[in-house]
């Protein structure tokens, strides 16, 4: 194989390899002789296949992965004899049209890894934003817990609901007099006043009492997630079988065993716990932004352009997705359209964080054990189903590029406390709303980290986008919510999504999820996206 160098650019590197006949032969014959046992053909014994038939039947596909393979292997030859550190997978491509028996011309097209400067890691400076736990906020999320705890005793007889009561009932939906699908079920549930279902549906039940029926007029939202359904108008056919009031949950001991606790002492501690763990998170995000910031403001290197247009890439998709989530999805993109540079100035800083940071781990010796390795598959690998899971396994283990995927995060992370650990920390106490100020102030959003750390960083103009903050190194994204299930008396709803595709709600609606206000009943109008609160909690 010979090797020509046709481009030495900054990063951009160029090559044209020559293939030779006789080295593709050689392994065309290699092939054939080893598969010339395997093959069957009438009129001769299995493995007594003459090899120039072999060869005449086989050839023209041996031929193409010889190539390929010699392809490949001068590839990794030319990586090696040339020290060179590709940023991404060399671009591959054959000069001119192959013709059998002949050479190959291959041209290889790569950008390479800068020379990193050595990091200055001395003289760093941290402020620790801490926040202590406060008794108030265990207390709330006791009271959370009890609510949703709630015992449901039927009303006296002649009661008339009201907001705060939960009200049983039968129904059929339709539109223009036809029941729809999804649209009927028995013994459902509501409280009034839970925002449970579409607009004026709970409102139209106040002082209903059992036995009742009525007939309920209600209009789609237009962003409905069955889109047959959005903006029509609809009436409910409702028979009242149960009005229940709710009884008193007290917080005793009882309540933390219905949990599977010893005490309510157990519970408490618990949830100071959780409360405090998720203090610390923010905590974490706000000193991890500071360190970022110092280390891009004493280093500037050239960074490989195709990193920086995959992470731009990374990031643009994302927040493109959102928009359609927007009031208006069109003003939205406009706005977002006249901020490209900066969000790919974004994914600049975070090529070269990224970089920055693997140079400082390298050369003091931090390392993602096996064992982490080990552990890091394993998790992802819960997201296939039990028959893909050993797939997945195989394909991390066998493609080095996968696994670094899925080390990236855990290396950063590792690197990152290895720096709080050499800086000078000083701590201050603080309230929960000024850290989270802090970590929204115009610094702390003044620039971006790199396509493994996606530290949530933003042009100070533009709220903080969920791409950001579920792409936050250590988090796991959102998991897709499934698709609807057909109405079933248990979750049966009017106006629900029944069979239809849900839609996606926006980040606005996680807090009402975690509160248990059915993700399967008939959603609100459309809120915008998430602002920069949201998103750093």
């Amino acid at each position: 194989m010979q090797t020509v160098e046709t481009l030495n650019e900054g990063l951009k590197r160029a090559f044209t390899l020559k293939i030779t006949a006789q080295d593709i032969d050689s392994k065309v014959d290699a092939e054939v002789k080893r598969v010339a046992p395997q093959i069957r053909m009438p009129g001769f014994r299995p493995g007594k296949v003459p090899i120039n038939l072999v060869r005449k039947m086989h050839g023209e596909a041996l031929t193409q992965d010889a190539l390929n393979s010699s392809i490949q292997e001068g590839i990794q030859q030319l990586i090696a004899d040339h020290k060179l550190r590709p940023a991404m997978q060399p671009s591959v491509s054959l000069e001119g049209e192959y013709a059998v028996g002949g050479d190959a011309e291959v041209k290889v097209e790569l950008e390479v890894l800068p020379d990193v400067p050595t990091p200055s890691i001395d003289g760093l400076k941290l402020e620790r934003l801490t926040v202590p736990v406060q008794d108030s906020e265990v207390q709330e999320q006791l009271k959370q817990l009890a609510d949703q705890q709630k015992r449901w005793d039927d009303a006296a007889e002649g009661h008339a609901a009201t907001t705060g009561d939960q009200v049983v009932m039968d129904f059929v939906g339709k539109v223009d007099g036809v029941a729809f699908e999804g649209g009927t079920g028995e013994g459902m549930a509501v409280e009034l006043g839970s925002g449970r279902l579409i607009p004026g549906f709970e409102e139209q039940l106040e002082g209903v009492k059992v036995g009742d029926e009525k007939q309920l007029n209600v209009t789609f939202p237009d962003d409905y997630g069955a889109k047959d359904l959005a903006g029509k108008a609809a009436t409910f056919d409702v028979k009242i079988t149960a009005v229940q009031t709710a009884g008193e949950t007290k917080i005793d001991d009882d309540m933390a065993k219905a949990f599977g606790l010893q005490d309510l002492e157990q519970l408490t501690g618990l949830l100071k716990g959780q409360i405090e763990q998720q203090l610390n998170g923010l905590t974490r995000t706000h000193m991890k932004r500071k360190l970022l910031d110092q280390l891009a403001a004493g280093h500037d290197f050239p960074v490989p352009p195709s990193m920086v247009e995959a992470e731009f890439d990374q990031i643009w998709h994302q927040l493109v997705h959102e928009t359609e989530h927007e009031e208006d999805p069109a003003a939205a993109l406009a706005e977002l359209e006249s901020e490209r540079d900066e969000y790919r100035a974004i994914a600049e800083r975070r090529v070269r964080l990224g970089l920055l940071l693997s140079e400082i781990g390298t050369a003091n010796g931090v390392e993602v054990t096996a064992q982490e390795m080990n552990r890091l598959i394993a998790q992802a690998a819960q997201q296939y189903g039990p028959q893909d899971r050993q797939r997945f396994i195989q394909y991390v283990q066998q493609e080095p590029m996968a696994a670094a995927q899925l080390r990236a995060p855990l290396f950063e992370d590792k690197v990152v406390d290895f720096l709080f650990d050499k800086a000078e920390i000083t701590d201050r106490e603080v309230t929960k709303e000024e850290l989270e100020a802090a970590i929204e102030s115009d610094d702390g959003f003044s620039s971006g980290t790199h396509v493994h750390d996606h530290d949530n960083h933003k042009p100070k103009k533009k709220a903080a986008k969920k791409a950001d903050a579920s792409d936050e190194a250590g988090e796991e994204k959102p998991a897709k919510k499934p698709a609807a299930k057909k109405a079933k008396p248990e979750d049966a709803e009017p106006a629900a999504e029944g069979d239809a595709e849900p839609v996606k709600k926006p980040a606005a609606k996680k807090a009402a999820k975690a509160e248990g206000e059915g993700e399967d009943a008939a959603p609100k109008p459309k809120k915008a996206a998430a602002k920069k609160k949201a998103d750093a909690e």
